[in-house]
């Protein structure tokens, strides 16, 4: 049974980092891309970031380059979001997803788009607050 599992939110001030994590079972996580997707209140689930699975490709949505670095540990079958100078506006609850099979192409045009990913955790908050 495919699980997948985030954790590291928290409350943080402006300008703070946090640490998320994706573990993942029922699967062998470096042969999918993984995504990392937030949703804040009335607003659609947005990608952050993905790393793909073919090259090790990484993708950042623009609100978060430079701030936010996407990393896998294959051995311990979990993918990492560090986040970094966090902004109130990052406040939200954050998601890991896989898709259910392999692509062995660019997810360059679709690592945003939530019906590339067909598992999905429970998510962890994150909020930004002074």
């Amino acid at each position: 049974q495919v699980q997948l599992v985030e954790s590291g939110g928290g409350l943080v001030q402006p300008g703070g980092s946090l640490r998320l994590s994706c573990a993942a079972s029922g699967f062998t996580l470096d042969y999918y891309a993984i995504g990392w997707f937030r949703q804040a209140p009335g607003k659609e689930r947005e990608g952050v970031s993905c790393i793909s699975n073919s090259d090790g490709s990484t993708y950042y949505a623009d609100s978060v380059k430079g701030r936010f670095t996407i990393s896998r540990d294959n051995a311990k079958n979990t993918v990492y979001l560090q986040m970094n100078s966090l902004k109130p506006e990052d406040t939200a609850v954050y998601y890991c997803a896989a898709p259910a099979t392999y692509y062995s192409g660019s997810y360059y045009y679709i690592w945003s788009r939530v019906h590339t990913y067909d598992y999905w955790g429970q998510g962890t908050q994150v909020t930004v607050s002074s």
